[in-house]
């Protein structure tokens, strides 16, 4: 049996270690509370986030243009199953195993590649053309229906979701047609656009026929989309024969005025070494190759001035493209005279 002296002692020294005891699970209180009140700050700030980057999503999925062939067929109740069901003759991929025989071998690898696709039939390209509209129709109707402050993550990713995919049936109805692009750039070939030039600027057309095509009048995309193609390269080649008739006049300008030889009885001979100077300044600030070519074409550099074929066979390139050079020259060195405030400087003199 343990002394009546022992019980006391441990009495006292559990009495001594209880103050401790209740400072500690204090402590351990505070702490908690801290972590608790960190943990509500982060996650108030994750979800003030969060909806700052739907706002945003909104915004720009509702100011998103939607652009498609309006047709009376898609307000018909059979109108997703003659969307959603291809002909009986689709065949998919597109690309062939064996590219036509009207494919040369000395073609360029894009040229090559166009061989490689089959084109399409009728009852396919209407299909085609017909999914394509009826996904950005559905998705237009949809949107129009959504509250701009409320549409959810899954209402925005499923009217998406239908444009993403009438993107791609419009690459395979570009990709179907982009020899037709080459067929009519072969004939309007000339001086001002070269056949890659015209090939770039006919694709584009073709992509904006794909949009604009009224597939429910029953034509082929073809005969329509090669008036659309042709008339885009006749405006590229009057605004060509345009800009050829305002460089040619700039030129006859300038090489009078380069005839025509300053005297003392207008300038002094101060005045002279100035603009000389100054006019050297402006050649230095050209591009080598336009530096070269205003030199040459108008004898600054003490010779006969060279013409526009001469220079295109000495630096391989056409003449036309010489003389494009020298027209961007031309305006740079507008600009850095009427920078230079140099047409009243003269004035001032005489």
């Amino acid at each position: 049996m343990p002394s009546q002296e022992g019980t006391v002692i441990a009495h006292a020294r559990k009495a001594s270690r209880i103050p401790k005891l209740a400072r500690n699970s204090h402590s351990s209180g505070r702490g908690v509370a801290l972590a608790a009140a960190q943990a509500r700050r982060h996650d108030a700030a994750a979800v003030a986030a969060r909806r700052e980057a739907l706002a945003a999503r909104r915004a720009e999925f509702f100011a998103r243009e939607i652009e498609f062939v309006a047709c009376p067929q898609f307000r018909r109740k059979s109108a997703e199953a003659l969307a959603t069901t291809p002909p009986d003759a689709a065949a998919v991929p597109l690309e062939q195993s064996r590219p036509e025989a009207t494919a040369s071998k000395d073609l360029t690898p894009y040229l090559a590649s166009l061989y490689r696709t089959r084109l399409l039939t009728k009852d396919e390209e209407q299909f085609y053309f017909r999914r394509m509209n009826w996904l950005k129709y559905r998705a237009a109707r949809m949107r129009r229906r959504l509250d701009r402050r409320r549409a959810t993550v899954a209402q925005i990713e499923r009217i998406e979701g239908w444009l993403t995919e009438a993107e791609t049936v419009k690459a395979i109805l570009i990709t179907a047609n982009l020899r037709l692009v080459v067929s009519i750039a072969k004939k309007f070939v000339d001086t001002t656009y070269s056949f890659d030039e015209l090939v770039s600027e006919g694709n584009v057309a073709l992509m904006r026929a794909v949009e604009k095509f009224n597939f429910a009048l029953g034509n082929r995309f073809s005969t329509y989309a090669t008036y659309a193609i042709q008339r885009h390269f006749f405006r590229l080649s009057h605004r060509g024969r345009q800009l050829r008739k305002r460089f040619i006049a700039d030129d006859e300008a300038l090489r009078e005025r380069a005839a025509e030889e300053p005297t003392q009885e207008y300038c002094s001979a101060e005045q002279i070494g100035m603009l000389k100077g100054l006019f050297g300044q402006f050649l230095a600030d050209l591009e080598p190759r336009e530096r070269e070519i205003v030199v040459a074409r108008f004898g600054f550099d003490g010779k006969a001035p060279r013409t526009f074929r001469e220079l295109g066979t000495t630096m391989g390139v056409c003449k036309e493209r010489i003389r494009q050079i020298q027209g961007r020259a031309m305006e740079k060195l507008r600009d850095m005279a009427a920078a230079a405030r140099l047409e009243q400087t003269v004035g001032d003199w005489l």
